[in-house]
């Protein structure tokens, strides 16, 4: 999910800075933690070493859980089709609880051990795109068989192996591309590679990233594409015309009830109109307005087509590493998670610039931008350990959260990781979540995979575009980012060279449309004559 949805800008992620944190504590839990040099207009209610109320750090920390949502769950439904879970809700949700679970503990490691600002962390789109080109290898193809439903037992010992034989292999690629981001974080070699990648790099890489899922997306929508209708339209509502309408709140304090005013349409746009989609799903399932033949159009927006999976779900559950087996590497997928990890650097590197000006603390020194970048790199071992199928990234919209909220203390945000940790072992919860009907999920796709995009394009603002170089450049770069993906995928036998490793390795960047495109933006901004960025 994008940080636009939650109403605030992405900073320029090339920004510098050489102060340092210089927070002071009383000891006591007020509020002397004002660092100076913010570039905020106002300071926030609580500051990055303040401890609220402990009932204030949970409410805050289940709000932070819940904007984080939409991203978190949809990384696990964007990769069943590929991993062959299209007709198994319950492993679904097995990969959701287990994303949830990682989240928390990468968040913990994060506030505490790296950068050390109140940054929530969660899956990662960056590393999809390489993940699907992957898994479209012919090796990794999913029988024919694992799409009709009919045909498929999912308790079936033949069935497990082809699902998790292909999660083991994308373990093993995080596994080892995570070991270079740890490298660039903990060797300082990010604020070396940073001088050369520019908006020009950027803008083309974050736009890929999103662009190329939109068949995704409209088939999901495509089930039934008035639900999905409705679930953009409760998005865009929540998210663009209501976000300044204050819903009265009321407050207690000792004796005396008062209101408060809560901006809930600009805190939680994607999960009300998530929860209003699938009621209205309900609604029309009861009435069977739906039609219930499998095969009809329209079948998989009714609720009851995954109804099965909350009974079968266990009430708890322990994620833990190498529950799908011991991972797999090979050549073609280290290479293709690889340009997901020097996207998410990038990105990682304005959240936390983002996240410091928000709390009021003065810009990240470069050993905590390093040490962040670092953390990351761990996180994603951890993730590619336990299999969930992704790494792990800061998340922007729980940034733009602490704009809203002025509460940057990072006791919330352990809170929230907390919290995570707790919905990642609570086994009814992922379940649940593996139950929203399809045309729901497509709408909410169609809209986050929008936002990124622009998100992306965004960058170019810190570009002179009315330069023929620059133009050239974005134009060449992302069309390119679009068409030679495409190519490649129709004519994948005319790049054969008879070393297999190599041809695996050459198709999976080449099928990957952010890998392309930026670096076709990297070289062209590097090498031709001009400035690509505004002073």
């Amino acid at each position: 999910m994008s940080s636009a949805i939650t109403g605030w800008e992405h900073p320029d992620p090339l920004q510098r800075a050489d102060d340092g944190l210089n927070c002071h504590h009383d000891g006591q839990g007020g509020k002397k933690a004002r660092q100076a040099g913010s570039s905020s207009s106002s300071q926030p209610t609580y500051s990055v070493l303040d401890v609220p109320p402990w009932y204030l750090c949970i409410l805050l920390g289940i709000q932070h859980f819940l904007t984080a949502l939409g991203g978190l769950v949809a990384v696990p439904l964007i990769l069943a089709k590929d991993l062959c879970l299209q007709h198994d809700p319950l492993t679904q949700s097995y990969l959701i609880s287990t994303i949830f679970f990682v989240s928390g503990l990468c968040t913990l490691l994060q506030v505490f051990l790296g950068v050390r600002l109140p940054i929530l962390q969660g899956g990662t789109f960056a590393f999809v795109a390489p993940s699907l080109a992957m898994l479209s290898l012919p090796a990794w193809k999913c029988p024919e068989w694992t799409f009709n439903a009919s045909l498929v037992n999912t308790s079936s010992p033949e069935f497990t192996e082809e699902w998790q034989k292909r999660i083991r292999e994308l373990q093993g690629a995080i596994m080892v591309a995570s070991c270079v981001q740890m490298l660039v974080g903990f060797s300082g070699l990010i604020g070396f590679l940073m001088r050369f990648i520019g908006p020009l790099t950027i803008a083309p890489t974050i736009s890929l990233v999103a662009l190329p899922l939109f068949d995704s997306a409209g088939s999901n929508a495509g089930v039934h594409w008035g639900i999905a209708a409705v679930t953009i339209f409760l998005i865009v509502l929540f998210s663009q015309y209501l976000k300044n309408v204050a819903v009265p709140v009321p407050v207690c304090g000792g004796k005396k009830c008062h209101t408060s005013k809560f901006y809930l349409f600009q805190v939680f746009p994607v999960l009300l109109a998530l929860c209003l989609s699938w009621l209205l799903c309900f609604v029309l399932t009861v009435t069977n307005a739906l039609p219930t033949a499998p095969t009809a159009y329209g079948h998989l927006a009714r609720t009851d087509t995954k109804g099965n999976v909350l009974s079968q779900a266990p009430w708890f559950r322990f994620p833990y590493p190498g529950q799908w087996g011991l991972p797999t590497i090979s050549l073609a997928g280290v290479f293709g998670i690889i340009a997901g990890v020097i996207s998410s650097m990038v990105e990682s590197v304005g959240d936390y610039y983002a996240c410091a000006r928000l709390v009021g603390a003065p810009p990240p020194p470069r050993h905590a931008v390093n040490r962040g970048i670092g953390i990351e790199g761990l996180g994603c071992l951890l993730a590619g350990a336990w299999g969930t199928g992704n790494g792990t990234t800061s998340y922007s919209e729980n940034v733009g959260a602490l704009g809203i909220t002025r509460v940057g203390s990072r006791m919330v945000m352990v809170a929230a990781g907390c919290l995570l940790l707790a919905m990642g072992v609570f086994g009814k919860i992922g379940a649940a979540f593996a139950t929203i009907p399809t045309p729901v999920i497509g709408g909410m796709f169609l809209v986050m995979f929008g936002v990124i995009t622009a998100v992306g394009i965004s960058n170019l603002q810190y570009v002179d575009m009315n330069s023929s170089r620059n133009l050239f450049i974005f134009g060449f770069s992302i069309y390119c980012g679009l068409a030679i993906p495409s190519w490649v995928n129709n004519n994948a036998e005319k790049l054969q060279t008879g070393i297999l490793q190599l041809d695996q390795v050459i198709q999976v960047l080449l099928t990957t449309g952010m890998f392309v495109g930026g670096f076709l933006g990297f070289f062209l901004d590097n090498t031709i004559p001009g400035l690509g960025k505004v002073d």
